[in-house]
């Protein structure tokens, strides 16, 4: 009998078919998000003609971004620009009590904001249009963002929580810590699981999400593919 993959093992294939379907482009043998909202994309195997299928889908001047437990060979026609490991790891039990502190739902209007912020502190790829993804939530300060988090891919019964981040003058205040511990109460009220992914060299990041009850589930592999 063959074991069935776990739906977190190709995170963003599960979400493009599922919860996310309307935001993809492709067919079932590679998808891709529009590229306003993302640059990831994913086949459901690696097959010869799902990797033809992922190279139909490469725009002419840009990048596909994959996240996978296995390295996948480039498709035709590409080429690996970069390939790295990163961690992904699971909530096991939020743990971390959350401070009260005042936040804002945020809205297809501080899309412009959230995309500077995210541009400013680099949580990870973010896009015009990434806050289409999941709910996201902010802290303004003197009007300006300077603290968000949201929620990324969203594989069966998974949310991702990603785009975690402070502006760097008000880094140190709680506002990381407070925003996600939000974001997964929201998550979990919703009868799913969180989950998250982090280079192992970012150790800062890992220790806040271990005392919010995140554990190592596996390495995964997250490549970006570019023209040959």
């Amino acid at each position: 009998m063959t074991m069935r993959a776990h739906p977190l093992d190709r995170p963003i294939w599960h979400s493009l078919t599922g919860a996310h379907a309307p935001l993809a482009l492709g067919d079932d043998r590679a998808r891709r998000y529009q590229p306003a909202v993302h640059f990831f994309a994913a086949t459901p195997d690696d097959s010869p003609a799902s990797r033809a299928a992922l190279a139909r889908l490469m725009p002419s001047d840009g990048t596909l971004g994959l996240l996978q437990a296995d390295a996948i060979a480039a498709p035709p026609g590409t080429q690996v620009r970069s390939c790295a490991t990163i961690n992904q790891m699971v909530l096991t039990a939020l743990t971390s009590d959350g401070a009260p502190i005042e936040f804002l739902e945020l809205t297809d209007t501080d899309a412009p904001d959230m995309l500077a912020l995210a541009t400013l502190t680099a949580p990870g790829p973010f896009f015009p249009e990434t806050h289409r993804l999941g709910a996201f939530i902010g802290i303004r300060h003197d009007g300006q963002l300077i603290a968000m988090a949201g929620e990324r891919t969203r594989p069966t019964a998974f949310t991702e929580v990603s785009a975690v981040c402070t502006h760097p003058d008000h880094r140190g205040r709680g506002y990381a810590r407070a925003l996600m511990h939000i974001v997964i109460a929201r998550i979990l009220a919703r009868g799913e699981a969180a989950f998250l992914h982090v280079y192992a060299s970012n150790t800062g990041a890992i220790a806040l999400y271990e005392a919010l009850g995140f554990r190592f589930r596996r390495e995964m592999i997250y490549t970006i593919l570019e023209r040959a």
